[in-house]
């Protein structure tokens, strides 16, 4: 591609015309990643700034360098803010793929990967081609990607784009974290529909405080991202932008406590799901889902309002959620001998909240707890989760999560400040889990939150294989084994 062409909506005309005309293949922000004929671009970081870098990947053939500041180099292209240059440069690399596709993104600390799936899910089912891109890949054309991020960086983000648009796909439902939107990595993207499920304490190490945070969040529900909005009523951060002089497209709220576009009545929940009457739009029908909580039923009713602003009939759109199954690490129950077992991506004081006070409720005889932090995150969620985990369980095992380079001991002492009542610390988590589970009898409920569908745990900035399901379906067997042994 022409260096005029990548720099299209980027550069003024005059600026344009002054561009010395230079091939381009590729944008990338790593220096040793260049390679000739590549656009450098100069980042900052906490720990890092790209500037530094610039030497190096000139001399790896860099054609242009994209930077803040007048560096007094030839191919030099100086900017505004690199970051939404970077996004607005790999936009037009991939001939604008994103404007080809239908977008609806969510956004929210809860739920966003089961609202995705479940939404993409619906879509298919009415025979739209859908690509999915969240917390747990890129998935499309049947092809799955890691991409290492909820939202991936614009290199890899409009590739995939531009792939999608190769294979036919129609839609993308996409998760939209506060970090994409904080470092601009959406920059460019139009939205035809942006969600917004809740907005509770996450990510402060990044965002400092709760204000910053929230007001990161909303900022995705302006005409620059969103031709329109879909919000849960029932979040107080959410609600600010219902009714809101300054927000400049329209906003449809969903709930089941405030009132809304689109809501539920006589719920009624079970440890196999859920049912209730959703009302949306002023027509009424009767919902039945394998989804499981009252935060599940949020996530449907976000997921009926955006299939309703697509033109969707609304009966249509139920039969087809009364088949989806739960989305693979969001409360999915294992039952064993009267024993359920319930595993969940919950790693948030709010979500862990949502999870137990399902569970308990649930639940017929004790419930226990199984769950850790995340090393090199937000430290200040740590005793506010150990407090949820005493609140609503009968006895709690802390454990380790993913530490990565912190010590687990350190991770779980900091937990143990918000915790009352009857606990244990085993830091092995495969044996946590065997413990946890053989402390369960007739009735009663293990629940093994905060890595979900995870396949990795990392320690010491290592990760090595491990999955929550495969140990406790090895203790599945074991126990079988035993009880079939001694009957």
């Amino acid at each position: 591609m022409k260096g005029s062409q990548l720099f299209e909506d980027i550069l003024t005309t005059e600026q344009l015309e002054k561009l010395q005309e230079r091939y381009v293949s590729r944008v990338v922000a790593n220096s040793s990643g260049v390679e000739d004929g590549d656009v450098f671009v100069c980042l900052k970081g906490g720990r890092f700034n790209g500037r530094d870098y610039v030497a190096e990947a000139l001399e790896r053939g860099a054609s242009y360098i994209v930077c803040e500041e007048d560096l007094g180099l030839e191919n030099q292209v100086v900017v505004d803010d690199a970051r939404s240059a970077f996004s607005l440069l790999c936009k037009n690399l991939s001939d604008k793929a994103c404007e080809k596709l239908k977008i609806i993104g969510i956004t929210g600390t809860n739920g966003k990967t089961t609202t995705a799936n479940v939404l993409a899910s619906v879509l298919e089912s009415f025979g739209e081609r859908v690509g999915v891109i969240g917390t747990l890949g890129a998935s499309y054309y049947g092809k799955t990607i890691d991409t290492g991020f909820t939202t991936p960086d614009p290199d890899i983000l409009h590739m995939i784009f531009s792939d999608m648009v190769r294979c036919g796909i129609e839609y993308v439902v996409m998760e939209v974290s506060a970090h994409a939107l904080a470092l601009k990595k959406l920059d460019g993207i139009k939205f035809d529909i942006g969600i917004l499920t809740n907005i509770t304490q996450d990510h402060l190490d990044f965002f400092k405080n709760m204000e910053y945070y929230a007001s990161t969040k909303l900022a995705f529900f302006d005409s620059k991202y969103c031709k329109a909005g879909i919000v849960c009523a029932d979040d107080r951060y959410a609600s600010r932008l219902i009714d809101n002089p300054k927000v400049n497209i329209p906003i449809l709220p969903y709930g089941m406590e405030n009132p809304g576009e689109c809501f539920a009545m006589s719920i009624k929940e079970g440890i196999g799901g859920c049912k209730f009457l959703v009302n949306c739009f002023d027509e009424v029908a009767r919902v039945e889902s394998n989804l499981v909580g009252r935060f599940n039923i949020e996530n449907l009713l976000a997921v009926i309002t955006a299939c309703s602003m697509e033109g969707y009939d609304l009966k249509s759109v139920v039969k087809s959620i009364k088949k989806i199954e739960p989305v693979e690490g969001r409360f999915n129950v294992i039952k064993s001998n009267g024993i359920n077992v319930i595993i969940d991506y919950a790693h948030t004081p709010d979500g862990l909240e949502n999870l137990l006070k399902t569970a308990k409720e649930l639940t017929e005889g004790r419930l226990l707890t199984l769950f850790g932090c995340g090393g090199n995150r937000d430290k200040a969620k740590r005793p506010l989760m150990g407090r949820v985990a005493s609140k609503y369980s009968d006895h709690v095992i802390l454990t380790s999560d993913n530490p990565r380079n912190e010590d687990p001991k350190a991770i779980i002492s900091d937990i143990v400040k918000g915790v009352s009542g009857s606990y244990e610390i085993i830091c092995d988590r495969a044996f946590a889990i065997k413990q946890g589970f053989f402390k369960c009898g007739e009735g009663d409920t293990l629940v093994i939150a905060g890595k979900g569908a995870e396949k990795t745990q990392e320690i010491n900035g290592k990760k090595k294989p491990f999955n929550d399901y495969e140990e406790v379906y090895k203790n599945i067997k074991l126990r079988n084994s035993i009880l079939g042994e001694n009957s």
